[in-house]
């Protein structure tokens, strides 16, 4: 199948949140290798629905973390549907200080409909620890890459999402809201999430044609896990537009590392300094 780029927005939804598709411990299985996942954030908890730790990019040490779903009943429950906590932002921070400790450079994948809005993970800081991800990402010193793989959730994606580079999947979407919540808001019905996704922009070939991203992953055909239920053509999708995101991660890779230090953390800086300028 060719690339769609024409498909409307409320698609583009559904398919980000399609169930079978793959997660980040899918990824981190499939595309990297040693893995060695870190636990807790030495000052409450461990969050399961963010996951963080060691592997290897092809001969390269990195650093890998990523937003995790719950595929059945009880898998959702623990991950807390990918909604992180305060716990699992300070975690995934904890984890990139070690990263810039070690000098490995940081893989972020990002797939939540938002942080956690509990009254228990306000009490905890909720805000708090976003903001301070924000600012500390900002000035890591390693290269980071940030890959949306499904959905990313206003500030529960940004959290992870401070990158040199950001990535989408083709059928991903990143936005400041859901469109079902911002239907609601500005105008009272979560029936019209169609109209509110298109006027979000929230797809990949939006949100690049904007300069807010730098490049779409190809995903060809419908990106599957469940190998029972695929057929012949899906069957190896997965494993296909695994090995593209591997070849394209690398390359990235290759790019940043050959910059200056001090220019790379500056373009960092300037790239998201100028999101959200509007010029009339």
């Amino acid at each position: 199948m060719e690339n769609d780029f024409n498909k409307q927005a409320i698609e583009r939804v559904q398919t980000a949140r399609h169930p079978s598709r793959p997660y980040a411990l899918d990824i981190f299985s499939s595309i990297f290798e040693n893995f060695v996942e870190i636990h807790g954030d030495r000052r409450y908890a461990d969050d399961p629905a963010l996951v963080c730790g060691f592997a290897m990019l092809g001969d390269e040490e990195v650093v890998v973390v990523g937003q995790q779903k719950g595929r059945d009943t009880n898998q959702r429950r623990l991950r807390n549907f990918g909604m992180p906590k305060p716990e699992g932002y300070r975690k995934a921070l904890r984890v990139m200080k070690l990263a810039e400790k070690f000098k490995r450079p940081i893989l972020s994948f990002i797939d939540t409909p938002g942080a956690y809005p509990g009254i228990d993970a306000e009490e905890r800081g909720q805000a708090e620890a976003i903001a301070f991800n924000l600012r500390e990402m900002a000035g890591l010193k390693v290269p980071i890459i940030v890959v949306v793989i499904g959905e990313g959730g206003s500030g529960g994606a940004l959290a992870i999402g401070i990158g040199d580079k950001v990535l989408m999947m083709e059928n991903s979407v990143y936005s400041v809201i859901s469109p079902e919540g911002c239907a609601a808001i500005l105008w009272k019905d979560a029936g019209q999430s169609a109209r509110a996704a298109e006027c979000l922009r929230l797809t990949a070939p939006d949100l690049l044609r904007y300069e807010l991203i730098d490049e779409i992953i190809p995903e060809h055909s419908v990106w599957v896990v469940d190998r029972k239920e695929a057929d012949s053509d899906s069957e190896s999708s997965f494993d296909s537009i695994g090995e593209n995101l591997k070849q394209i991660l690398q390359r990235n890779l290759e790019e940043l590392n050959k910059m200056d230090e001090n220019q790379r953390m500056k373009n960092r800086y300037n790239k998201f300094r100028k999101m959200g300028a509007w010029i009339g």
